[in-house]
């Protein structure tokens, strides 16, 4: 089977990794041996996924590789999530039901930060509880077509809240995915991420378990071209409509 390779920069994680390369966090994490919390260091080189199996599953993008080579070209989109920028865009994460256990809904709390030999929650896909992230207008909607959004563009003033769309655990803070801007990827459980592209002021840290409902960042234009939140929900690697899982 073809691989590519690719060397970790500063600020990367494995999870903002797998997202902006279309592959699955855990079929990443195999490929490389790492287990949880999926410790990755600068200058690490990783194996990526078969770039045909990737393209097989819907990558409409150049795989992180090639694209690497690239780093410096400029990102014009609107929608910097659906389309090729300097490094691959969309993809999510993994699902391992096995993992899976039956509890109830999380409680609304405060933020906590959990220490990694803490036991994370596993929440059935049944349990999760659904919010928008915005109630401000939509400027586009999600769209299946080859360079068409993968998730919503909402409107709004620079410093309008963005809110966690289901309560999980924060796996990326920060702007080092080049056309994304300050971006925060949170994990639900093993078959749902969601991510908030483009804020201004982010208010949270990785390894942070927030609520449903909480506010994470404040809306901004980084690394677009008006204050928009740009929002993405994954299933199991692949970007699905948030409409019909929002209320």
């Amino acid at each position: 089977m073809h691989t590519d390779s690719y060397t970790v920069e500063k600020g990367e994680t494995l999870y903002s990794i797998a997202f902006r390369a279309n592959t699955d966090v855990r079929e990443l994490a195999q490929l490389n041996n790492l287990s949880e919390p999926y410790t990755i260091f600068p200058g690490q080189s990783l194996t990526l996924p078969d770039s045909d199996s990737r393209r097989r599953t819907g990558d409409r993008s150049s795989s992180l590789a090639s694209s690497s080579s690239n780093k410096n070209a400029n990102s014009q989109s609107q929608n910097a999530l659906s389309k090729p920028v300097a490094k691959p865009s969309h993809k999510e994460y993994v699902a391992n039901k096995g993992n899976q256990k039956s509890i109830k809904k999380q409680p609304h709390k405060s933020a906590v930060s959990l220490p990694e030999s803490a036991q994370e929650p596993q929440i059935r896909n049944a349990d999760i509880e659904w919010q928008w992230p915005t109630e401000n207008a939509i400027l586009e909607g999600f769209s299946l077509a080859e360079r068409g959004n993968k998730g919503i563009n909402f409107a709004g003033q620079r410093g309008d809240a963005v809110k966690a769309a289901a309560a999980g655990k924060v796996v990326y803070v920060g702007s080092a995915l080049r056309g994304f801007g300050r971006l925060i990827i949170l994990k639900h459980n093993d078959d749902y991420i969601t991510a908030y592209a483009h804020n201004e002021e982010l208010l949270v840290k990785e390894q942070q378990w927030v609520d449903v409902g909480q506010t994470i960042a404040t809306m901004g234009d980084s690394d677009a071209q008006r204050v928009q939140l740009h929002f993405e929900l994954r299933f199991r690697g692949k970007s699905v409509n948030p409409k019909r899982y929002l209320p």
